[in-house]
């Protein structure tokens, strides 16, 4: 009897002693973990070969998250961001670029970590929840499309929603950056479904839109003889539905071969657009620049927010004046 009870106390006490050292190995949540979701079709996955200097100088403060099981990285699980980072036998993709221009700017407080879930070739509607199964089962749709698709159980929207509320226990989703319009973007049934995706993503995660902006990349321009530029008609409509939605422009974006996807530079190109925009926001919002002096007064003229003057009053168009834009003063000209 006295030995059984010895045993129960001993396992007990081995019990404990692992979940505390889980708890210890257990990463914290942290507001300075900055979180971005981004999804899309193939200059999303990234198509061009990462070159010598896209291995070098990577800040351990970028991180990805592999949103399937990957060069040697489980699913689910936060690495250094090397590229590639969305599954093996992708490229380059803007996020590379995205991330490491927000970590030159922001203060070293902040970990930058993005989650990229896409599918070359793929319709707005593979990332549709409610008709995902229709697009897969049709006989239009490919067989390596939906072997892609595969790699993310099936469902490419929902291993996205899956992994960003893991990202929620230790981080904060801060934006949603899309690159998709080269197979469908060509009406306004597009606009209308890639709203809803933006839309349906707030929503199952539980997050506003004012802190999550939703950032759209043009394709291939046509300035570089873009194969697909036709399709910038629709993805400028559709950022111009909500001021929390920005257009991120490819002029003058180089082009690989093929005048479809980007060249490795046109992918570092459309990278650090989509961190300048973002990187104004962030301003806007008062996170901590690395080497700008945020003060309660800025000469700059912000976009995008809601304008208010001293009393309290919101201005639709703005004249010269001292104005109130997310608690903060600014000097309008």
């Amino acid at each position: 009897m006295q030995k059984d009870l010895s045993s129960k106390i001993i396992v007990s006490v081995l019990l404990v002693l692992g979940l505390c050292c889980a708890t210890a190995h257990a990463e914290e949540f942290s507001e300075n973990n900055l979180v971005f979701l981004c999804f899309g079709q193939s200059n999303m996955e990234g198509n061009a070969a990462p070159e010598s200097q896209d291995y070098e100088g990577i800040s351990p403060r970028f991180k990805k998250m592999y949103a399937a099981n990957s060069d040697g990285t489980k699913m689910g699980q936060w690495a250094t961001a090397k590229p590639p980072l969305t599954r093996n036998n992708t490229g380059l993709t803007p996020v590379d670029y995205f991330g490491r221009y927000l970590i030159e700017n922001l203060d070293s407080r902040y970990e930058i970590r993005v989650i990229v879930v896409a599918v070359a070739g793929c319709s707005i509607k593979l990332f549709d929840k409610k008709n995902y199964q229709s697009y897969l089962s049709d006989e239009g749709t490919a067989d390596w499309l939906r072997n892609i698709a595969n790699d993310y159980g099936g469902n490419p929207y929902g291993r996205l929603i899956e992994l960003a509320k893991k990202a929620q226990e230790t981080g904060v989703i801060t934006g949603i950056l899309m690159h998709q319009g080269e197979t469908d973007a060509y009406s306004d049934d597009w606009v209308n479904t890639a709203d809803k995706v933006y839309k349906n993503i707030i929503s199952d995660l539980d997050i506003k839109t004012w802190t999550a902006q939703f950032l759209i990349g043009e394709v291939v321009n046509a300035d570089q003889n873009g194969a697909c530029s036709g399709a910038n008609s629709s993805i400028s409509k559709l950022a111009g539905t909500s001021s929390y939605y920005h257009l991120i422009s490819s002029a003058g974006c180089p082009a690989g071969p093929d005048n479809l996807h980007f060249s490795a530079q046109g992918y570092r190109m459309m990278g650090e657009r989509y961190g300048k925009k973002m990187l104004s926001i962030l301003r806007q919002r008062g996170y901590v620049m690395n080497s700008v002096d945020i003060t309660e007064e800025d000469s700059s003229e912000p976009d995008d927010s809601p304008v208010y003057n001293l009393k309290g009053q919101h201005y639709y168009d703005p004249v010269p004046g001292i104005r109130i834009i997310n608690g903060k003063k600014y000097i309008f000209k």
